[in-house]
């Protein structure tokens, strides 16, 4: 026989024997649940590793678009749909018609699933987010392995879209199907919605939840997204805020050719130095915006911060060495994570119109355009923001008295989010993570921006909370992607723990 046939029958066996001595026939909860739950997930971790490298090997990459990721990010929904279904959940598969590309192209958006497990009148009911579509990814890009390919190395799971977020979604549906493996009633209602065009901006998800606000989730208590990483490789984590952001560009420009310098270089206002003047009037070399007023509205630092800051386990060497940085602005571990999570930070981003080619080029441009970005904290607000920076750069502008027109302009205004972490399913969560690691979770923040979660809070008016299974080298994004087995295993666990722990605070 087959060495892994043979270790899959032994798996089912003894699976058997769990739901017998479980009682799979009893109407109640027996003795011990969580324990037989935790079992047979340890049972089935090599199938539930297979199901996932099932699912790495569909490249449903939803940035690159063409015809073939397109049916691609459709076959992953439907593989998706078909497990919920089997599952025994209703699903509907709902279509949010094409995308109009630049060059003319039209191209189907996947369709967006929405699935309910369970309707029980007392049970509370918790909303899953998820996406399924992946950044685009190439064995000649760096990776080690093939991308589409799930390898297991050191206990490592390298391939896309094994921690972003193709492994977070199976975790939750594989605790799932322990309660139904289990013959074990699920102590939670259980609605999923699932997107193939996260990587892409969302495209069409924010219409469809406006749209089923009143039916779909007309019923949810709480939303859960696990789309993000833990900041350790070790220790969980529970994500309770993003920053927003305000994304601008400024334009300088004296005309639409560009000079020799040798001809017009000293006798006009060269829109290049303009800009680099505009520029670093932003920032200093502290990190401090030197926009007027631009602090004033950030929310105050209270002690009960101060002391979740301290209690959150980061090696700052360790994270210094491994980003590669010679040294931050900060040097403890509160004051580097406050920066990155609950200041405005602001970021220069590139200059069009500069000629960048190799080689000593002696051009004046006639038009460039500096492109910079503000990430917003709680209480700032885009338009606010927009305002000031506008003000600031006219200011700094008219100054150098130069002929040539300059135009601000504010092309992205996200603003940040931040949740209550004394809500029910914050408790439940840290009880649930306490149960199955052995300690408390890093109450973390995310310096990026997830507009999800923002969507989510101010379109249904539920709790929204973000439990991440990924640890902190993961790399997404990157080459090399990969989830822990134990990470992708031991979140198996968490979230069937906190079904029950969120069933426990509803009785």
């Amino acid at each position: 026989m087959d060495p892994k046939l043979g270790r899959m029958a032994a798996s089912s066996l003894l699976a058997l024997l769990l739901l017998l001595e479980g009682g799979m026939f009893s109407s109640s909860p027996p003795a011990g649940l969580l324990e037989k739950l935790f079992q047979y997930i340890d049972l089935q971790q090599d199938a539930f590793v297979q199901t996932l490298k099932d699912w790495v090997a569909i490249e449903s990459d939803s940035v690159q678009p063409t015809p073939r990721f397109r049916r691609e990010l459709c076959r992953m929904m439907a593989v998706a749909a078909d497990k919920l279904r089997r599952l025994g959940a209703s699903v509907d598969s709902v279509d949010t018609g094409s995308q109009q590309l630049p060059d003319g192209q039209s191209l189907p958006i996947p369709p967006i699933i929405l699935a309910e497990l369970g309707n029980g009148p007392k049970k509370p009911t918790v909303c899953f987010y998820g996406h399924l579509d992946v950044q685009p990814a190439a064995r000649g890009d760096g990776w080690l392995t093939e991308p589409y390919v799930l390898t297991e190395v050191d206990g490592k799971l390298y391939g896309r879209g094994a921690t972003d977020n193709k492994g977070p979604v199976l975790a939750w549906i594989n605790a799932v199907s322990t309660f139904q493996a289990l013959e074990q009633d699920l102590p939670v209602n259980i609605k999923f919605i699932l997107e193939g065009m996260e990587e892409a901006g969302s495209v069409a998800l924010e219409e469809l939840v406006q749209k089923e606000k009143d039916r779909f989730f007309s019923g949810v208590d709480y939303i859960v997204i696990s789309d993000n990483l833990w900041v350790s490789r070790r220790k969980p984590a529970v994500t309770y805020g993003t920053r927003g952001n305000s994304y601008f560009t400024v334009e300088v420009k004296c005309r639409d050719q560009d000079f020799h310098s040798g001809t017009f270089g000293g006798i006009l206002n060269e829109p290049m130095a303009d800009l680099v003047a505009l520029l670093g009037s932003l920032v200093d070399s502290s990190g401090h915006i030197l926009i007027p007023g631009i602090y004033d509205h950030v929310a105050s630092l209270t002690e009960e911060e101060k002391n979740i800051y301290k209690s959150i386990d980061l090696d700052l060497e360790e994270y210094r060495n491994s980003s590669q940085v010679k040294k931050f602005l900060f040097d403890t571990k509160e004051e580097v994570l406050m920066h990155l999570w609950r200041y405005p930070s602001l970021s220069i981003h590139g200059i069009e119109g500069a000629f960048d080619e190799p080689g000593a080029k002696t051009v004046i441009p006639g038009r460039v355009v500096g492109k910079f970005s503000i990430r917003l904290v709680p209480h700032m607000n885009a338009s606010v923001v927009e305002k000031q920076v506008k003000h600031h750069l006219e200011d700094v502008f008219s100054k150098r008295n130069s002929s040539n027109q300059m135009a601000v302009s504010m092309v992205l205004g996200l603003p940040p989010w931040i949740a209550n972490i004394n809500d029910s399913q914050y408790l439940a969560a840290k009880r649930a993570i306490r149960t199955v690691f052995g300690t408390d979770p890093d109450m973390i923040r995310d310096g990026s921006t997830i507009p999800i979660a923002r969507i989510f809070q101010e379109i249904i008016g539920k709790s929204v909370m973000m439990l991440p299974l990924g640890a902190v080298d993961d790399g997404e994004h990157s080459q090399n992607e990969k989830i822990n087995r134990w990470n992708y295993i031991e979140g198996s666990k968490l979230f069937a723990a906190f079904f029950l722990e969120l069933a426990k605070l509803h009785e």
